[in-house]
């Protein structure tokens, strides 16, 4: 900066300060591995399923902005930036003129930073509200007991002095987000709430005024009372059911001590630890990024990825993930991955992203939620009229349709959805099983077919070699090699069961499905699957040369030779398998591997259908087979060569071991060993469609009994209060309250044929 862009005062002039302020907004830009900006924005506004509409299409023409979808629970709304450079300004502008003041979140501020303020005020509105209500009430009594004349006006006057302020002060909450809805020129729900109290209030002024014998002082206080008090309730409720995110942004550490070249150390915060450089971890400090131990040995607390709580030993070479507690001693890491892809943020991520995804449900609230301000208020219209051509008492029928507007309020239906996918998702989170878009649930609730792969997935994904393999030295070590430079099990176990020798490789190429290739010494040497590999050998192929239990290798023009690789069952294969079976599912194994190896694994397992050899196409080809067939199809697979199949089933799951193409291409992750996590996601699903339903009985259930009542005159608006606050405060704890049958337990499914 010149000296020329200083102002004599010594401040910055307003084209320079626009620009710092520009550059700090594209600081909470983050840039996604697809080319665009991703960042998340607080909108405390956000009350509702029509303020979820109502953002969203705000958003949808602004200048820059790809997709949003805001977030009821959070009350945050993430948008997808055409770049990382786009200023995201003009959205907040756009929120801004709609009625709905945003402001940028910082990548690492915990998601519940704004929601505590938020909570604290409403406490206090129905403190003031509830002290209000009680004193007015005594009031009230002395003039239900008979005060007449000038006493009762007293009463009057009294009752009036003290509910003004209440209303002015506990309305706030009300009132504010009503009125930033009018000046953008929309409706919410806010806004006949806010009718409703302020003509109870207006009306009951005038009585006082005109000396009446009957004014609403209380009902209008109370009202508010109850209304406070459910959203407040609503608010605790909906921090309960985002636990499991807010718990999890506290395992984050806020930075960590670098190594500089010289020995010397520097504090860094966490976005500025970048791939390469070199952490010192005390004891008792949380792993801030992905990285591998360079020397020291430690115990960890592994918890978070697999779901133990014992002590892991870890020495040199041993990877470390994000969020991972460093219980004994001091080490040295390298970081291998920076912050905002680390195992812990590809956690949150998942985690936050429970209430996103649009499934069937979402729509039909969002819908209905959209057609409420238009529909209550016609309706309350109506209902007023209506009592006036028939009694001819304005008064009267004033205050019916104040309770209309009031009852009509669809608080539950906006909560049915998007609050049992947030406790979802917490559930899902103790169970070591991560949801990447909350209308995956939906999906897997419907799977009537679950197909498998096999290594990394039915398999603990940790082979060991026990023989095989070429004779020749030379030869094992271009194996080794070649096995090295790869990340599938087979070869990881082939890298291990052989001394590592230098050997000189160019133009290295894996295959997804087939293995590695490379020019070693002017030939072409192969590592995988043998059919693939004996398309290199000439002469040396016999019938049964494929028929290993594991790798083959070849030089090329030379004799191929196949790796025996000894495989072990993941945790609770069997149980997993069966469990699917009882409830009438077709499972498959659909394996890429040898024939021997695959019949080895099935042999104890009752798998419907066993496959082998199956390339990356075939198994996308077997998944349109079976949808063709009319059939839900739920694909758990780990490898690269999965992805494109994880990523065509109606639904998906990976292992946190997967490779990272797969957990991205994967609806769900589970970090722990056993595969029980598989149907225990299952068991969730299915309890979260069951709370939905229940959501929109309930919901449907408290209009068609609210409405008639309150059309017809028989509730006052202190009743249609609590009978709104009510309905909300039932849908939320319904679609959080503790599971009785624990136990894995699936619905019937109609009886599927079997085949071999």
């Amino acid at each position: 900066m010149s000296c020329s862009d200083v102002s004599p005062e010594g401040t910055l002039p307003s084209t320079v300060a626009a620009r710092f302020r520009r550059a700090e907004r594209i600081e909470r830009v983050q840039g996604g591995t697809d080319g665009r900006g991703h960042c998340r924005l607080s909108v405390p506004s956000i009350s509702c399923g029509k303020c979820i509409g109502a953002v969203e299409r705000a958003l949808a023409d602004c200048e820059g902005v790809v997709a949003a979808r805001a977030n009821l629970t959070l009350r945050q709304v993430a948008i997808t930036l055409r770049d990382p450079e786009t200023d995201p300004l003009p959205a907040l502008e756009k929120l801004q003129a709609r009625g709905y003041p945003a402001t940028l979140l910082d990548p690492a501020a915990p998601a519940d930073a704004t929601e505590s303020g938020v909570a604290s005020s409403l406490l206090r509105s129905v403190a003031v509200a509830g002290f209000g209500a009680a004193n007015i009430m005594l009031l009230s009594v002395s003039v239900w007991a008979g005060a007449e004349g000038s006493a009762r006006q007293v009463f009057h006057i009294v009752s009036a002095l003290i509910a003004l302020p209440v209303v002015a002060y506990s309305g706030r909450p009300f009132f504010g987000s009503a009125l930033r809805a009018l000046k953008a020129g929309r409706l919410n729900m806010d806004v006949p709430i806010s009718l409703g109290v302020l003509l109870a209030t207006g009306l009951s002024v005038f009585e006082t005024a005109m000396n009446g014998r009957h004014v609403f002082f209380d009902a209008a206080v109370v009202l508010l009372f109850f209304l406070l008090v459910g959203r407040y309730l609503d608010q605790l409720m909906r921090a309960k059911a985002r636990s499991a995110v807010t718990s999890l942004s506290r395992l984050a550490a806020r930075g960590a001590m670098r190594e500089l070249p010289d020995g010397t150390t520097t504090y860094l915060t966490l976005d500025q630890l970048q791939p390469d450089m070199v952490l010192r971890i005390a004891p008792g400090e949380r792993i801030p990024v992905d990285g591998c131990i360079l020397d020291g040995t430690t115990d960890l607390d592994r918890s978070l990825v697999t779901g133990e709580h014992a002590p892991v030993p870890a020495g040199p070479n041993a990877p470390v993930e994000a969020g991972i507690l460093n219980l004994t001693g001091a080490i040295r890491m390298r970081v291998i991955r920076p912050a905002e892809s680390s195992f812990l943020a590809e956690v949150s991520r998942m985690l936050a992203a429970a209430e996103q995804g649009r499934g069937v449900y979402v729509r039909i609230a969002d819908r209905a939620a959209r057609l409420y301000a238009p529909v209550v208020h016609l309706l309350a219209a109506l209902t007023l009229v209506g009592w006036v051509l028939a009694t001819g008492r304005w008064y009267e029928s004033i205050f019916i349709a104040i309770s209309v507007l009031i009852i009509t309020c669809p608080c539950a239906l906006g909560l049915a959805v998007p609050v049992v996918h947030v406790a979802a998702a917490g559930r899902l989170f103790r169970e070591g099983i991560m949801m990447k878009d909350g209308s995956a649930l939906e999906r897997l609730a419907t799977i009537d077919t679950a197909v498998f792969d096999k290594t990394g997935t039915i398999t603990t994904g940790t082979p060991v070699l026990t023989g095989g393999g070429p004779v020749s030295p030379e030869e094992r070590a271009i194996a080794s090699a070649l096995a090295s430079r790869s990340l599938h099990p087979a070869s990881r176990a082939v890298a291990l069961g052989i001394p590592a020798s230098p050997v000189a490789i160019e133009q290295l190429r894996e295959t997804p499905g087939c293995g590695v290739e490379a020019v070693v010494g002017g030939r072409r040497a192969r590592l995988g699957r043998p059919d693939w590999v004996a398309e290199i050998v000439t002469g040396h192929r016999t019938a049964d040369s494929t028929a290993g239990s594991g790798p083959a290798f070849a030089l090329e023009s030379g004799p191929l030779s196949t790796f025996t690789i000894a495989e072990t069952l993941r945790d609770g294969t069997v149980e997993a398998v069966a469990a699917f079976r009882a409830a009438g599912m077709r499972v498959e194994l659909l394996s890429g591997d040898g024939k021997e190896a695959a019949q080895t694994i099935a042999r104890d397992i009752p798998f419907d259908r066993v496959a082998w050899g199956a390339t990356p196409a075939q198994k996308i080809a077997r998944l349109e087979e079976l949808r063709a067939e009319g059939r839900h199809v739920l694909m758990v697979g780990d490898g690269l060569n999965d992805t494109a199949a994880l990523a065509a089933a109606h639904v998906s799951m990976a292992p946190g071991s997967a490779s990272d193409a797969g957990r991205l291409a994967a609806d769900f992750v589970f970090t722990r060993d056993s595969l029980n996590a598989v149907t225990g996601a299952y068991r969730i699903a299915r309890r979260a469609e069951t709370l939905v339903r229940q959501n929109f009985g309930l919901a449907i259930l408290y209009n068609c009994i609210a409405i008639p009542l309150a059309v017809a005159g028989y509730v006052t608006p202190l009743l249609a209060a609590i009978a709104m606050s009510t309905s909300s405060i039932v849908v939320v704890a319904n679609s959080i309250r503790p599971e009785r049958q624990p136990t894995f337990r699936f619905a019937n499914h109609p009886a599927q044929e079997t085949a071999g």
